[in-house]
């Protein structure tokens, strides 16, 4: 079963510095699902935050499927994340002590059919890395550029 739905938070790699990457399921309803199938789904404005242990992902939004009754889903609504349980300690510590946060990188169906996020550990980039960061990408161009022409 190969399944192209690759849903990405492209800002991030360019608001965050990336420390760690992990793997979560998500918890959903079938309308959710299924519209998640359809690639209705945005995770741009997306962080996900820790309630009472548990893991969520807030902000992220998965339209109404079109061909639902009136018991379609809410598409703003919080949507819990499924990590062991070690993994949610370690987590939640980072957050605390550290100052870091959490945010999602991608969603995806994974070989099972199932819907999957990659989530960050992730550290924010000042305006100076940021700038460093739109510099490094333009001189990487510039040297592709000029190999390129030695081809």
């Amino acid at each position: 079963m190969k399944n192209s739905i690759n849903i990405k938070n492209k800002k991030a790699k360019f608001e965050y510095e990336i420390l760690d990457k992990y793997v979560a399921g998500i918890k959903l309803a079938g309308t959710e699902i299924k519209s998640i199938r359809e690639g209705k789904a945005s995770i741009a404005e997306s962080f996900c935050e820790f309630n009472n242990g548990e893991l969520f992902v807030i902000n992220m939004t998965v339209q109404e499927y079109s061909h639902a009754t009136h018991f379609n889903h809410n598409p703003k609504s919080a949507r819990k994340l499924l990590l062991q349980r070690r993994e949610l300690r370690k987590l939640e510590k980072e957050v605390k002590n550290s100052g870091l946060t959490i945010v999602p990188l991608r969603v995806f169906i994974n070989d099972r059919g199932l819907a999957k996020m990659q989530i960050a550990l992730a550290k924010g980039k000042k305006l100076y890395d940021k700038r460093e960061t739109i510099k490094d990408r333009e001189s990487k161009r510039r040297l592709d550029r000029i190999q390129k022409d030695y081809r």
